[in-house]
């Protein structure tokens, strides 16, 4: 009996050390990777002129949630909401360390150990469905930014913070697994 009890404290230990090593995988991924998509933006408003995301719109969007608002006509015209910056960019982060669970969930121990790019690559492209299909319709912009003044442009700029978003991922993967 205190054989077994033995084997069972090890091995959990073993798998709370293995899980506490999995979220901070995760959580270190996705601030960067979310990282990643703020520098892109940077560059796009410093050396193109081009304006980007204000976080301060997310986090009004998810300020009127409560209410039942989840739609609006124009977010830039809804009211704001308390703390909406501060809101926008937790949520920024938030949802970028979940899409980085999700890549590790997908890939599984053997990629953690000698990530590839194309896994996270394709990751970051696919959490354009967010905005394109959730995000932006509800801002009042349409499926896509469909409703903007140029549709084109914005899925332009779309792709590439998710392409940032994805080798945000890749890079903070491969720094980690030599840690």
């Amino acid at each position: 009996m205190q054989d077994s009890m033995e084997l069972l404290a090890r091995n959990a230990s073993v798998v709370s050390s293995a899980g506490l090593e999995f979220m901070a995988r995760g959580v270190v991924m996705g601030v960067v990777g979310s990282a990643a998509i703020d520098a892109y933006a940077l560059v796009m408003r410093r050396v193109f002129h081009v304006s980007t995301l204000d976080y301060a719109l997310l986090g009004r969007w998810i300020g009127h949630m409560p209410q039942g608002q989840f739609v609006h006509a124009r977010i830039g015209a809804a009211s704001p909401v308390r703390g909406e910056r501060l809101l926008g960019w937790v949520a920024h982060y938030s949802i970028g360390v979940t899409f980085a669970f999700v890549l590790l969930a997908l890939m599984g121990r053997e990629w953690v150990a000698v990530p590839t790019v194309l896994p996270a690559l394709a990751v970051g492209v696919a959490t354009i469905a967010a905005p394109w299909l959730v995000m932006q319709p509800a801002f009042g912009m349409g499926v896509a930014g469909s409703r903007t003044a140029s549709p084109g442009a914005g899925r332009l700029r779309n792709l590439g913070s998710h392409v940032a978003f994805g080798i945000g991922l890749y890079v903070s993967a491969v720094v980690l697994a030599f840690v």
